[in-house]
């Protein structure tokens, strides 16, 4: 498990590199809002998990509602987005995490961290997923499986939330899928850090 001297040093390091980078063309790649007023503050701005945040330029101070601070595994995530974000939209291909480069080598802890959690909270009870998706995340059903949901994570990255019922013969399942442009904006570790903040909000308001 990191410790808070490694997410620090992780923080760091992804300023570091955004600091280094034109912030117009970051925004324009990754569809964040790049906001310059005369006698106010630079400002960048984005939607991340259904919240509005807000980053000072050039001191990368992070905020979100009423300048409240956020967690720090959610400041390097959203850094290593704009850091990540690059010239292809979104391509409505969907993966697995597997699909991602070095999904294959994370897949077992990330089925114990956040797919099998979901179904096993969500399995018995599908009809609660999108109710409560929408509530946290402004999430909207999909088609895929019995139950789905699709959430904006970030503006370029949408992920989708699967359950399929089970009967006398088989048990319940699901999948967690992601649009395909992802491999080249996100790390594996990173992907499966943004599916934990979403699983694990929904897995306590269902408790």
């Amino acid at each position: 498990m990191a410790r808070i001297d490694d997410y620090k040093m992780a923080l760091r390091i992804a300023k570091e590199e955004l600091s280094s980078r034109n912030p117009l063309h970051f925004c324009r790649l990754s569809d964040a809002l790049f906001i310059e007023k005369k006698d106010e503050p630079t400002i960048i701005r984005l939607t991340f998990l259904n919240r509005i945040i807000t980053i000072s330029w050039p001191d990368l101070l992070f905020y979100q509602d009423s300048n409240q601070e956020i967690p720090i595994k959610e400041k390097i995530l959203i850094l290593h987005y704009l850091n990540g974000s690059k010239k292809e939209e979104v391509t409505g291909e969907w993966i697995t995490y597997q699909d991602i480069p070095s999904g294959r080598f994370y897949l077992d802890a990330f089925n114990r961290r956040v797919k099998y959690p979901l179904i096993n909270t969500f399995g018995e009870h599908p009809d609660k997923l999108p109710l409560l998706a929408k509530e946290l995340f402004g999430a909207t059903t999909s088609s895929i499986g019995d139950i789905s949901i699709l959430i904006q994570a970030l503006p370029k990255i949408p992920v989708t939330l699967v359950i399929w019922k089970g009967d006398e013969e088989f048990s319940s399942d699901g999948a967690i899928l992601f649009d395909s442009s992802i491999k080249n904006i996100l790390s594996a570790e990173d992907v499966s850090e943004l599916t934990s903040m979403i699983v694990y909000p929904l897995i306590a308001k269902a408790r």
